[in-house]
């Protein structure tokens, strides 16, 4: 009988884009892997569905989105008589399909809490050297371009800079899902636009005011959806039923998990730990958002109490109530609320920290010290977007905006 041979040129439709075409049969069979087939399971925006009900996509469209506009950008690049390789082609699109394959569950909304000091663009490394190993070498290039090793430094400011087409795609695609209009940006304007000087990514200047938008959309983006206080109260709610959870894991409490769950609850693993520890890189990569919400959902039946109103709050949409402001919460005001929380819940003050608690936000849309958005104008002259705006000022924008906020039960209520 005759082997039928598996098509591995493949049409994905986007909701954003349309058509995605995939003919390269070694990205696809790094789609096809385990590791990347994960992401499906990863929620791009945490918990902000609980805010903006549509906001249910995943790590993997958004992968798939930034190696879509990729490949836009290099078709434009070298339109423009820029040199662009086949196999750097390839590699960067590998890089850029690749640089949050890394993430744990629910994205940054638990960034540090599942492996602490160790932040996903790690594990993305670590998880890169293990698929070229299994793949003999045939993603080194696509590894030094992330890495910023590679002569040429426009691939890797493609794939992170300030004006990359991570960025492109996740503005597009979550202001899209999240129904938030602010967020809408020109990306094919923007894309068209790029151009190469000096060996570095620059946008030619008359698409200075797309850059505006761009620059000014990330910023609504932040303080709309990413840093809304509602979706900051349920993401830190999860983040301290995570940390009492590993409290009472590592005090010998019987707790329910998953069993890759059970291995970071139990102990507290560094980078080193991977590094010498393979074995830790595979449990890693079997967790998903599935894993938390299982024991989430088991967890509102635990005994501990603290435990088990993070955990209802969560799965109920009871969430915490969160105040904001520009300075730092009176000590005294948040000791009295702390107080009432004991009394009412019957824990002590030390456990009232994971039920009343203060941290603070940032915001900054662009930073005009760290990768520079240049544009290139006709004599040749490059000037930074900060520097040649005219509509408004965005140096202003460059500048941090602090807030901080206190959350605490809603029955706490001073």
């Amino acid at each position: 009988m005759k082997a039928i041979n598996a098509n591995k040129t493949k049409i994905l439709n986007d909701p954003i884009y349309g058509f995605t075409n995939i003919t390269d049969t070694l990205i696809f069979d790094l789609i096809e892997h385990p590791y990347f087939q994960r992401l499906r399971r990863i929620s791009q925006l945490g918990l902000t569905y609980l805010v903006y009900p549509g906001a249910y996509h995943t790590r993997f469209h958004h992968a798939i989105g930034a190696m879509h506009l990729m490949q836009r950008a290099i078709s434009t690049l070298r339109s423009k008589g820029q040199e662009i390789s086949s196999k750097e082609q390839q590699a960067v699109l590998i890089a850029i399909l690749l640089h949050d394959v890394g993430h744990g569950p629910f994205s940054h909304a638990l960034e540090h809490s599942i492996v602490s000091g160790i932040n996903h663009e790690n594990i993305s490394m670590l998880i890169m050297d293990k698929l070229n190993e299994e793949f003999k070498g045939k993603l080194s290039l696509a590894i030094k371009i992330f890495r910023n090793q590679y002569s040429k430094v426009f691939l890797h400011q493609l794939i992170s800079s300030q004006l990359d087409v991570d960025r492109l795609d996740y503005l597009k695609r979550d202001s899209f899902y999240s129904g938030v209009s602010e967020g809408i940006i020109n990306a094919d304007r923007i894309i068209s636009m790029l151009n190469v000087s000096n060996g570095h990514l620059v946008v030619d200047a008359k698409a200075i005011y797309s850059i505006e938008k761009f620059i000014i959309a990330r910023r609504l983006m932040y303080w709309q959806v990413y840093l809304h206080k509602t979706v900051l109260s349920a993401e830190f709610s999860l983040v301290e039923a995570l940390k009492r959870a590993k409290s009472l894991a590592r005090n010998g409490v019987d707790i329910f998990s998953t069993s890759a769950l059970r291995e970071f609850l139990q102990n507290n693993h560094s980078l080193e730990n991977f590094n010498t520890n393979p074995k830790l890189l595979g449990l890693f990569c079997q967790l998903d958002d599935i894993d938390i919400m299982s024991s989430i959902k088991e967890w509102t039946q635990h005994p501990d109490t603290v435990l088990s109103v993070l955990s209802k709050n969560i799965i109920e949409r009871k969430l915490l109530k969160i105040e904001l402001q520009d300075n730092k919460f009176d000590t005294s005001y948040i000791n009295k609320i702390k107080h009432k929380a004991a009394k009412i819940y019957g824990i002590d003050s030390e456990n009232c920290s994971h039920l009343v608690f203060t941290n603070q936000i940032d915001n900054k849309a662009y930073n005009p010290k760290k990768d520079k958005i240049n544009l290139l104008y006709k004599d040749g002259r490059i000037m930074d977007i900060a520097e040649a705006a005219d509509q408004l000022n965005i140096s202003v924008l460059g500048q941090t905006v602090t807030k901080h906020f206190l959350c605490y039960p809603k029955d706490c209520i001073m």
